[in-house]
């Protein structure tokens, strides 16, 4: 049902500041920018999925329903939509799930500086249903156009998105179970709580379970990002130039990779670098 991460759709409010940010943090130029039904949104799109920022622009409902999340939630990861082969399977599959999935539509986007279209067709599970995280399903016709690098060590891909959830089986029979990821990793710890990642294509959705924090054990919350990046030194030294604050490269908890912690430029998102190095030999 599931073939892959296609985007996460990330709320700011000024679109710019939020491009200016991320186009430091990457190294890379915007893919696409285009405006309508209320929105305006900026396209990353890197090897294995795309960011899309967008802000409110104008007046009428769609507007002011983004609005009213901002006021909400604040600036962060907003929806997540999973790319699918066959969305008129994918939603027959939903259904059975009771996941209670939006009739299918059509959409298109045009580029504001080439003019060139991108068409899909989507649906959207019931939010209700999907413990309070916006997730959309959606096929595309064509690829997206990359992201060009635009400075020395950029980052090239995601790594993982984070779900924080106060109900971690219930969370994870929803990931799992119903939606069809593979389980590649439970783990606990005393210091910082209980790790699933599923497979998702070439990345991780990672539910996170932290003992005693504040969290409605109903619903979930897009909480955090991880980027791959293939110099962990060469990246930090490219954001210290640039004035962002890093953390120094470490041991990630991952066996085979090294990290970094991205402390300022992300539009409040907690975010990691992730560098994957050998494995150490059995």
């Amino acid at each position: 049902m599931i073939a892959g991460l296609d985007h996460v759709v990330v709320l700011v409010r000024e679109l710019e500041a939020g491009v200016a940010a991320y186009q430091t943090l990457f190294a890379r130029a915007p893919a696409w920018r285009s405006a309508g039904d209320g929105a305006e949104t900026v396209l990353f799109t890197l090897d294995n999925m795309t960011l899309e920022l967008m802000s409110p622009k104008g007046d009428g409902a769609a507007a002011d329903r983004i609005r009213a999340v901002l006021a909400e939630q604040g600036e962060g990861p907003a929806s997540i939509c999973f790319r699918s082969s066959d969305i008129a399977k994918t939603h027959r599959r939903l259904d059975r799930l009771t996941l209670k999935p939006e009739r299918v539509a059509e959409a298109e986007s045009h580029d504001a500086i080439s003019g060139a279209t991108l068409s899909w067709r989507r649906t959207r599970a019931a939010t209700e249903s999907t413990r309070g995280v916006r997730l959309f399903f959606l096929e595309m016709e064509s690829g997206r156009p990359r992201s060009a690098a635009i400075a020395e060590a950029p980052i090239t891909a995601m790594d993982h998105i984070v779900v924080s959830t106060g109900d971690p089986e219930r969370a994870a029979a929803l990931y799992g179970a119903r939606l069809g990821l593979d389980m590649a990793l439970d783990r606990s710890h005393p210091d910082w709580g209980r790790l699933m990642f599923f497979r998702c294509g070439d990345l991780i959705v990672e539910i996170l379970h932290r003992p005693g924090a504040a969290v409605d054990p109903a619903h979930d919350k897009l909480y955090g990002m991880s980027w791959r990046v293939d110099n962990a030194e060469a990246t930090r030294a490219r954001l210290l130039s640039a004035g962002i604050d890093v953390s120094d490269v470490r041991i990630g908890r991952k066996p085979g990779t090294r990290v970094l912690t991205v402390r300022s430029g992300t539009c409040g998102i907690p975010t990691l670098l992730v560098e994957r190095t050998a494995k150490p030999s059995s």
